[in-house]
């Protein structure tokens, strides 16, 4: 078989496996952790994703809390996403099997490498971060937004372009973030360079990102 057929059929088998996962949109709820790795253990290879039930804080209620939720996902190879309200004592956290295209935090990051020292990591968490590291994206972990600072060579470029630091200077932390995001996430150095370049480019035209 030839490279290109093998990388045909490679993305075949991927998307009839994304097609074959299961799409149930029905609230889960777990009152611990102990619950939800048996969810996990039982859904995690054939579902398209999960909305968790958690209880509020005030609510009084026993319920696993979001960061535990977090830890058991990253287990089992899945990441969290949106959020949003159910009712005065619950909110809907959503889960999903993370992508060849899943971006890592460095908090996720730091995580996982606690959660292997403490033998938690299961067979598919495992594999996503081997699959991260193969392609780039392990290393082009992002910060988190509360401590994300401009790298060296963004701000060299911004240092070159008067007009364009200007800006840059005026982002609320939204905009600022996105700039600062989709420079780290870039994996080849080129492309960090050209997307710098772009940015440099937008500020100094007094563009931003969001409007």
């Amino acid at each position: 078989m030839s490279t290109a057929a093998a990388r045909k059929t490679a993305k075949t088998d991927k998307t009839a496996a994304k097609a074959e996962r299961i799409v149930d949109d029905a609230p889960v709820e777990c009152t611990n952790a102990a619950a939800l790795k048996r969810w996990y253990k039982s859904h995690h290879a054939t579902h398209a994703g999960v909305w968790l039930r958690i209880a509020k804080k005030a609510s009084g209620i026993a319920s696993i809390d979001h960061p535990e939720a977090l830890e058991i996902a990253l287990c089992f190879g899945w990441i969290d996403g949106q959020r949003k309200s159910d009712d005065e004592q619950y909110f809907l956290q959503r889960f999903t099997p993370r992508t060849a295209r899943s971006t890592w935090s460095k908090i996720n990051r730091d995580k996982v490498l606690k959660l292997i020292d403490e033998g938690r990591m299961q067979p598919a968490g495992l594999a996503e971060i081997e699959r991260a590291r193969a392609d780039g994206r392990w290393d082009a972990a992002y910060d988190a937004q509360s401590v994300a600072t401009v790298p060296p060579d963004l701000q060299a470029a911004l240092d070159a372009n008067k007009k364009a630091a200007k800006f840059f200077a005026t982002l609320d932390s939204r905009n600022r973030f996105a700039v600062l995001f989709r420079t780290q996430g870039a994996k080849k150095p080129e492309t960090r360079a050209r997307r710098i370049a772009q940015f440099v480019e937008m500020l100094a035209k007094g563009e931003k990102i969001y409007p």
